[in-house]
């Protein structure tokens, strides 16, 4: 059985907006354990190809996260890439979206869009306008709200164990952690942090963002900071791809967890992490705390099932961790095998 799972992507499609002329990817990675689930990311990409690539590697880092979480969804994501210098006002913001519910709307029901970065809920809104599959609707107009609560929750939740397999101790109070974004997740999951005795560095690309430094306490440094920041544990909470071979060369920390999308930039980075004696907690393990509340709620569970589901990501980064030191491989390697499990057992099933 392989790492990760031989599935190659099952449907992608690139579209320019009729509306908009924006380009616009829907990848579905795989739908093995089910209709597909990710999020919708808007954001300024040099061409339209960055963007679809983007769009690949994120639905196949969907399929990863919700066989991790034991969910019976696959794995998708939506793309709209905004060209560099386009000012994205309210109406070609509507535009594009209603491009994107025309674009899922095209798969039938195999993949399911959400918020994602640069987007809301209430811009889910505008996408239901157009096709009924997708998910993470604001609770007023009947969907199961905001999932970034849940997503940082997660984290939090991964915290502890990372903590112990990097000092032996998974006391949060104390402890050093450099905050890389400060969005709807960073921003709740630095809160959390903060109320639970950590010292805090935090940036965010945003100035304004600073506001929230100050009200928690916590020192501002500059985005460009944050991997030579000297720390307990890195959490990267915004963009991917910013743990690049020389970053991590240098990485003046003991442990990296946090909720941003594939923060390496390389697959070969968990290695070298591994050999600085940096413990990694996988992405797609720690920040599956979303898509467990977006499933889960529109599917009727209490919330006293999704809490108890959110903090199970604990127990399962710490499997991942105690797998990795087990057998001597990467904690990326345990994650993508824990994932590849269900999914083997899935297309058994199905064959």
């Amino acid at each position: 059985m392989s790492a990760i799972p031989d599935l190659g992507h099952e449907h992608v499609v690139t579209a320019s907006g009729s509306r908009s002329g924006l380009p616009i990817t829907v990848a579905l990675h795989s739908s093995v354990l089910g209709p597909a689930l990710g999020g919708c990311r808007m954001w300024t990409y040099p061409t339209w190809a960055d963007g679809q690539a983007d769009a690949l590697r994120l639905s196949a880092a969907m399929t990863l996260k919700n066989s991790a979480a034991g969910l019976d969804a696959g794995g998708g994501k939506a793309v709209i890439a905004v060209p560099m210098g386009t000012v994205l006002g309210a109406d070609l913001r509507r535009a594009a979206l209603l491009d994107l519910g025309d674009l899922v709307e095209t798969l039938g029901g195999r993949y399911r869009t959400a918020e994602d970065v640069g987007t809301t809920e209430r811009d889910m809104v505008v996408v239901r306008e157009r096709t009924r599959h997708v998910v993470g609707l604001p609770a007023e107009v009947g969907g199961v709200g905001e999932p970034a609560v849940g997503t940082a929750l997660g984290v939090l939740a991964a915290v502890a164990p990372t903590l112990e397999e990097a000092f032996g101790d998974g006391g949060i109070a104390g402890r050093s952690f450099v905050v890389s974004g400060l969005g709807q997740v960073g921003g709740r999951l630095a809160r959390m942090l903060a109320e639970a005795g950590a010292d805090l560095v935090v940036t965010d690309v945003v100035p304004s963002k600073r506001a929230l430094a100050d009200e928690l306490g916590a020192r501002w440094i500059a985005p460009e900071e944050a991997l030579v920041t000297p720390a307990d544990v890195l959490v990267p909470a915004g963009l991917g791809g910013v743990l690049t071979a020389s970053a991590i060369r240098s990485l003046p920390v003991r442990a990296v967890v946090g909720p941003a999308n594939n923060p390496l930039d390389e697959r070969a980075g968990a290695v070298q992490l591994a050999e600085r004696g940096i413990v990694y907690a996988p992405d797609f393990v720690v920040n599956a705390g979303g898509v467990i509340h977006l499933t889960l709620l529109a599917d009727g569970a209490s919330a006293s099932e999704v809490e108890a589901r959110l903090l199970g990501i604990g127990d399962t980064t710490r499997r991942v961790l105690a797998s990795a030191r087990e057998r001597g491989t990467t904690p990326l390697e345990a994650a993508e095998a824990l994932a590849a499990e269900r999914i083997d057992a899935a297309r058994l099933v199905h064959a």
